[in-house]
Parts: C-alpha cells; sequence; structure tokens
C-alpha cells in the first residue's frame, strides 16, 4: 500500500496552513487555519473492508518543565512521547483520499463534536483534549483533527506521522470517545498493510522545519 499527499512531502515540512499554530513574531505562536492536509492511498490489498488513519507527533517533550518558557530552551536530548492528532476509523474500503480541509478548517475553541468524519468515518480523540484539560478558555473534546503546535521554544523540529492501515474488519472495535492508543490495540491482528508519509513543522525561528 502506498501513501502521499498534495499538501506535503515526505520527509518534508508541513506549511503553516495545516497546523493548530503559527509562528507569531510578537507572541511566539498563534492560531492557525489548522486544515487536515491531503492525503492519498493506493495498491490497497485484498480483503480490506476498512481504514483506520492515524496521525502521531512522537517528539513531545515528556516534562514541561521549560515548555514555552522565556529564556528557556526545550533541550534536544529530553525524552520524548507521543501526542496524537489525527484519529479516524471505520474508513468505508471505497474511499482512496480525504481532500485538504474535509475533516478540518480551523480551530474550533473547547473542542470539536464527535460528529462523523470525511466518508462517514467516527473521529477518535486527539490529545489536545488532555492538553487543554486545565485551561478554562480551550479546554473541551477534541475530535478528528487538529494540527501542529510544538514549543516554540523547542531544540529540535517535530516530525508528524500519517498513517493508513487496511483493516479486515468492517467496524473498528472501540466505542464512544475513543482515543489512538485504543484504536491501536482494537487493530491489532486485523492489520492487513500500513503506508504512511512523515511531515515536520517547527515554531522556532532558530530551528529549520
Amino acid at each position: 500500500m502506498q501513501l502521499s499527499s498534495d499538501s506535503f512531502r515526505d520527509g518534508g515540512p508541513i506549511d503553516s496552513e495545516f497546523a493548530f499554530c503559527r509562528p507569531d513574531p510578537a507572541s511566539h505562536a498563534g492560531l492557525s487555519t489548522n486544515r487536515n492536509p491531503h492525503l492519498r492511498w493506493d495498491d490497497v490489498p485484498p480483503g480490506t473492508r476498512s481504514f483506520a488513519l492515524i496521525c502521531h507527533d512522537p517528539d513531545v517533550p515528556s516534562r514541561p518543565n521549560d515548555v514555552n518558557k522565556e529564556g528557556r530552551t526545550v533541550p534536544a536530548d529530553l525524552p520524548r512521547v507521543d501526542f496524537f492528532h489525527w484519529v479516524l476509523v471505520d474508513i468505508p474500503a471505497s474511499l482512496r483520499q480525504i481532500e485538504a480541509g474535509e475533516d478540518s478548517e480551523g480551530v474550533s475553541v473547547r473542542g470539536k463534536d464527535q460528529v462523523p468524519g470525511p466518508g462517514g468515518a467516527r473521529r477518535g480523540l486527539n490529545n489536545y483534549t488532555d492538553w487543554f484539560e486545565g485551561d478554562a478558555d480551550m479546554k473541551g473534546q477534541y475530535f478528528g483533527y487538529d494540527g501542529p503546535c510544538p514549543p516554540w521554544n523547542d531544540a529540535i523540529k517535530h516530525r508528524y506521522v500519517f498513517g493508513v492501515y487496511a483493516l479486515d474488519v468492517e467496524r473498528c472495535a472501540v466505542e464512544g470517545a475513543f482515543t489512538g492508543a485504543d484504536v491501536l490495540t482494537a487493530i491489532e491482528g486485523h492489520v492487513l498493510a500500513k503506508a504512511s508519509v512523515t511531515g515536520t513543522y517547527s515554531l522556532n525561528p532558530k530551528v529549520s522545519a
């Protein structure tokens, strides 16, 4: 199976159009247009009954001590953890692409509802749900796609891995407000093929995306 995007090249930078935050000279970072990027997949294996899509950032700081603090830098050698940005399941087996902006256009303050996604797919929670938990202005449940917003003082650029999984089941065994981790557990033993593309992003003017 092959996965590609008209919005960015594999291994290349993601434009701020597809990010949650964009660089801002006055405040380091400001809200962006937050459109989901275009994705297309081909060479689907026989027996595919649905697809799952997961985008995650494996470069999120494991400790918040230095994150977005004036006069400090998130060190490059700090251990990193996953942050899920996009979770979709039950994408119809007949679907072969998601258009740019089809699942997300703009930042939705206090979250997004769990309405059907592209092709009627079910949306899972992304990790902005956890990130904004203590923020009275932004807290809520964030379903579907919300793009990059790495720390503006991080010493490294972040990678955003978009993965599409061809599954031998029509319905993924997750319910309610499920997460990316829930999906990865549920699809074990049901993956016929997987394809991925990776984009990079940084809000730090000293780091090239």
